[in-house]
């Protein structure tokens, strides 16, 4: 079940954290406008838009009926769903963005590649999230019981992200990050780097593979996690 009783409960904190850590959001803007490319978007769980409507997306789903109503207030078309089963066609978008949802959804894998599914060939996946390694994601897994929002987050590492997204049919993904001390001693917009290992809050944009490459990619991918299991197996 999608997680979005804590955000239909607590819709008019959620743009509150945004105000009272505008340096770290403003960070995390920056770092998203460099893997943002250019056409026709769609945000998969768009909130209330604080993402979406720096970068111009103009559609988004969201689970969360009190979030959509203040996105769309906002000019953006929000389609009531979840990231793994989003209503839409195959190949419609040039990209796809999830900012701070991986941790929310069922299914990250299937939520994956439901995206993959609608972004376009040779299109675009961009996902940010708080690395679970972090000093940043340390202290909310820590204190996530007592967040009004965190408390059913399931928080996941870079490489576990990049795998995630290498098992949908993602290429050429590439990272950046940023957010390098506690939310409460950032004192300044803190510079957006290459990479992950050292910041809380990551990006990585992932390329869908298309034709018969995404297909050789994907059966490549299937036998070694058959081989993976067979391994398994002999263990018992």
């Amino acid at each position: 079940m999608p997680k979005t009783e804590v955000f239909d409960k607590y819709y008019k904190d959620y743009d509150s954290w945004f105000f009272k850590h505008e340096l770290a959001y403003k960070a995390e803007i920056n770092l998203i406008k460099r893997l943002i490319p250019k056409g026709k978007g769609m945000e998969v769980g768009v909130g209330t838009g604080k993402f979406a409507i720096p970068f111009g997306i103009k559609d988004g789903v969201e689970p969360s009926d009190k979030m959509g109503e203040i996105a769309e207030e906002k000019g953006i078309r929000v389609v009531k769903g979840v990231a793994e089963y989003l209503p839409y066609n195959d190949n419609i978008f040039d990209f796809v963005l999830l900012v701070t949802t991986i941790c929310f959804v069922d299914d990250p894998l299937k939520t994956l590649k439901e995206a993959r599914r609608v972004i376009k060939p040779d299109g675009y996946i961009i996902i940010g999230f708080v690395d679970r390694e972090s000093m940043i994601g340390q202290e909310y897994e820590k204190y996530k019981d007592k967040s009004k929002f965190y408390s059913p987050a399931i928080f996941y590492s870079s490489k576990q992200i990049e795998d995630f997204l290498e098992k949908s049919g993602f290429i050429q993904i590439e990272s950046y990050q940023t957010l390098f001390h506690p939310l409460n001693k950032i004192k300044e917009i803190e510079p957006v780097t290459k990479g992950y290992g050292k910041g809380a809050f990551i990006g990585m944009r992932g390329k869908k593979r298309s034709g018969l490459a995404k297909l050789s990619h994907l059966h490549k991918i299937e036998k070694e996690e058959k081989i993976d299991n067979n391994v398994l197996a002999d263990q018992f």
